[in-house]
């Protein structure tokens, strides 16, 4: 999925204002001006169309988490320089605080049914032989779902 799209979704998911988002990306260590925020918005074929980086993004989910969540204790983790789909759909059912029977049931608004087993196979460490990658079908349908759910 496009980062932009994620960012624009899931503040619509939200109803974060330009001034919200702001200060998501500043609770995840990314400063952004509003004509940056701008950019991030503007369509892909438009010339001052800016491409929302893997960091940038990480910094943002980041920034829900703390907000949605609370700041952990100790020193902040530095955000994510690569992200792929499992780490998105981790850090938005992270920052909701969601069980996987909550994930099951917003993914079936966005259409998709999986099971329990399917989904605990998207968090596992990469490593386990049991890991699935996620594919955009089912970031797409967890961030559908969370708009059909608001």
């Amino acid at each position: 999925m496009i980062n932009n799209d994620i960012i624009r979704r899931v503040s619509t998911i939200f109803n974060f204002d330009d001034a919200h988002i702001i200060k998501v990306f500043a609770l995840g260590q990314c400063e952004i001006s509003p004509e940056q925020l701008e950019n991030f918005a503007k369509e892909k074929n438009d010339a001052q169309y800016v491409e929302v980086e893997d960091v940038e993004l990480a910094a943002f989910l980041n920034g829900l988490i703390i907000e949605k969540r609370g700041k952990k204790d100790g020193a902040q983790q530095p955000n994510e320089v690569e992200l792929n789909n499992n780490q998105i759909f981790n850090k938005l059912k992270i920052a909701q605080s969601l069980k996987a029977e909550e994930v099951i049931s917003i993914l079936e608004l966005g259409q998709l049914s999986l099971t329990k087993y399917e989904l605990s196979a998207l968090f596992r460490n990469p490593n386990n032989k049991h890991f699935r990658q996620c594919g955009d079908d089912v970031l797409n349908a967890f961030i559908k779902g969370l708009l059909a759910q608001k």
